[in-house]
């Protein structure tokens, strides 16, 4: 079988044979067609994650599919052979850059019918991103104010079309080049991040949605009414999200000290911080499909690479510019 994998020996993705996936009784074995890139899997490769994701090399990269599922488990009963289904695997168990993948059926879900293998293949960490967020987390209402920053990338492209769809005001930061393209996704408000600073033009809000970081994180933290939520998914990892997650008391120390500065910042103005790190889940991804059909969502695909240029793929989230997502083809 033929895959990209992450060698211990180099920081690049590369073509090598691989096993043939091992289907346990529970699991789905899926033909990938189509298979997202994300940020997540260039910050694997650079090392990023290894404290929270300690994946031992060579290890298969990927974390979104759509494809054709060839064969079952012996206790699947809500799949078949020829179902079209996608999934974002759950960790320790990615590996979307291959011609197969074994998955297990909690993660999959039919795919929405109404789009192409392509679009179904960029949706489901950014989409599972955009839901735990908005919906898990925030909880977010008719009427409440919400900032989506990064509104013309991957999770932000889906996260203002849910949070429209939930019936909030939305706000987000984008290049005044992606302006006209984020209020077609139903933006009501778009700062211009290379001339605005939205912490002089934004106020009031219930929710942000962070995915930069840093000073950008601690800014949204001010532009929230007290009691607003700022969640990031960059970071930095909560104490509340180590013990979740059952890191080593030493990892646990160690994030409690990384995140002190913007808990307490977030404590003195009365506003909750959330680290998201999310999660697989199929029930939530056929949520996700009923509201593609519906089209209150529609997958937006910046460019589309073939399989055998599954690197060059991985390459151009370096170079950023894609609106929405990339996606690895194999038809």
């Amino acid at each position: 079988m033929k895959a990209f994998v992450l060698s211990k020996y180099k920081t690049a993705v590369h073509e090598a044979d691989a096993p043939e996936p091992v289907v346990g009784e529970r699991d789905v074995l899926v033909r990938v067609q189509a298979a997202g890139l994300n940020q997540l899997d260039e910050k694997l490769r650079v090392g990023e994650f290894k404290a929270i994701l300690p994946y031992r090399l060579p290890i298969i990269l990927g974390h979104d599919v759509a494809g054709t599922v060839i064969r079952v488990g012996a206790r699947v009963s809500a799949f078949k052979p020829g179902d079209e289904v996608y999934a974002r695997p759950r960790d320790h168990r990615i590996g979307t850059f291959a011609e197969r993948i074994a998955i297990d059926e909690r993660d999959v879900a039919f795919k929405p019918s109404s789009i192409a293998m392509d679009e179904a293949g960029s949706l489901p960490l950014v989409a599972l991103t955009a839901w735990q967020a908005l919906v898990e987390i925030a909880d977010v209402r008719p009427g409440q104010k919400v900032l989506i920053h990064a509104g013309a990338g991957g999770v932000g492209s889906i996260a203002i079309q849910l949070a429209k769809h939930l019936g909030a005001e939305v706000a987000t930061t984008a290049s005044a080049a992606n302006a006209d393209f984020v209020r077609l996704l139903g933006a009501d408000r778009v700062v211009d991040y290379r001339t605005e600073d939205f912490e002089e033009v934004l106020s009031g809000y219930d929710v942000v949605l962070d995915s930069l970081g840093g000073e950008n994180l601690e800014k949204s933290l001010r532009i929230l009414r007290p009691g607003g939520k700022a969640i990031g998914i960059s970071g930095p990892p909560t104490p509340d999200f180590a013990r979740a997650a059952s890191l080593s008391p030493i990892l646990r120390l160690a994030i409690t000290g990384l995140s002190r500065r913007i808990r307490t910042q977030a404590k003195r103005l009365g506003v909750d911080y959330t680290f998201l790190f999310m999660r697989a889940s199929g029930d939530q991804l056929r949520d996700i499909a009923g509201l593609v059909d519906a089209g209150a969502i529609r997958p937006i695909v910046g460019r589309v690479f073939p399989f055998d240029e599954t690197v060059a793929g991985m390459e151009s989230l370096a170079k950023g510019g894609i609106r929405g997502k990339a996606v690895i083809s194999n038809p």
